[in-house]
């Protein structure tokens, strides 16, 4: 029997791992259900920069070496909008990705919900799974950070990310809407009819976190029959990609493999996890990861190749069914 696996995942970490993922179980039916709180409205064009993100890797499109965006790009509209003052400067969108903004504005535009239109955009490129968002809903996640005199300022999570590089502390994250939100259609049915749901090593805050705070998606995970298994996005102290550092400090999480599982915690006690699959590195970790009710290993999880990732999602697999 084919076996059906649901991940939750950001961007490029998220990306990647699954790419890993189709190459080690190649006859699975995969859904990945993606985080939407990045998206945004940038010179009337509607952007989703995780959607994106693994559409582009798992189409065999994307931008490798840069990490994000299309291969082989050119960024000539972008810069005539600068020209023109519209937009963010310090956003730059290559040309063939702006192709995919205007074709998924229109279809917005003409009223059909994001995950409609992911579908028809996803069906122009042989993925190997079936992409969702988690939401139909805008869910922008919010950045609080300080300002002069005392107060406080909330900044779009790009333009922190991006503009600012995290170096503003965080003080908050907050998603727009997000009590008023609803899954998209399949994701509740996907994460209770698998086989294996799996939390791909993505940032905990505002990828995961995203997913996880929209209602009903984290009571799926706790609910379902499915063995939930995690990959640690930390290795060593510190965090494989971006600046998702900044962000568990925000919360007051530290920046460690152990942490960030106990973060998510064990099924068996309330959390959202039965596993958690750490760096060698961090195998120090697994005797209290353990106490805390998680079954837990530990090998190396950088994605060198597609082939060592790919041996990282089986022995995840492997993990989440012992």
């Amino acid at each position: 029997m084919t076996r059906r696996i649901t991940v939750l995942a950001g961007g490029v970490g998220g990306a990647r791992f699954t790419r890993g993922l189709l190459r080690a179980e190649p006859e699975a039916s995969v859904t990945v259900v993606a985080n939407t709180g990045d998206d945004l409205w940038l010179a009337d064009l509607r952007i989703c920069p995780d959607l994106d993100s693994l559409m582009y890797t798992l189409g065999g499109i994307s931008d490798d070496g840069r990490g994000w965006g299309r291969g082989d790009e050119s960024e000539r509209v972008s810069a005539e909008l600068n020209a023109y003052n519209v937009g963010w400067p310090w956003f730059t969108l290559g040309d063939l990705d702006i192709g995919t903004h205007i074709a998924r504005t229109s279809m917005l535009r003409d009223g059909l919900p994001l995950s409609a239109v992911t579908e028809r955009l996803t069906a122009r490129w042989n993925l190997g799974a079936r992409l969702l968002p988690a939401t139909d809903d805008e869910v922008e996640t919010l950045v609080t950070v300080a300002a002069e005199g005392g107060v406080t300022e909330r900044l779009h999570f790009e333009e922190w990310w991006v503009r600012t590089r995290a170096t503003r502390p965080a003080l908050a994250f907050t998603q727009a809407n997000v009590a008023a939100s609803a899954p998209a259609p399949g994701v509740l049915d996907a994460i209770a009819d698998a086989d294996l749901v799996m939390i791909a090593p993505s940032n905990p805050v505002v990828s995961i976190g995203t997913i996880l705070g929209i209602p009903g998606i984290a009571d799926a995970v706790r609910q379902t029959d499915a063995p939930v298994v995690g990959v640690s996005p930390i290795i060593g102290g510190a965090v494989v990609r971006g600046m998702a550092d900044a962000c568990l400090t925000a919360i007051g999480v530290e920046t460690s493999a152990e942490a960030v599982g106990q973060h998510y915690g064990a099924r068996g006690h309330g959390g959202l996890i039965d596993a958690w699959l750490v760096d060698s590195v961090d195998a120090s970790a697994i005797p209290a990861l353990e106490a805390a009710g998680l079954r837990a290993h530990a090998r190396p999880l950088w994605f060198t190749t597609v082939d060592e990732t790919a041996a990282i999602a089986a022995d995840a697999i492997t993990l989440a069914s012992t």
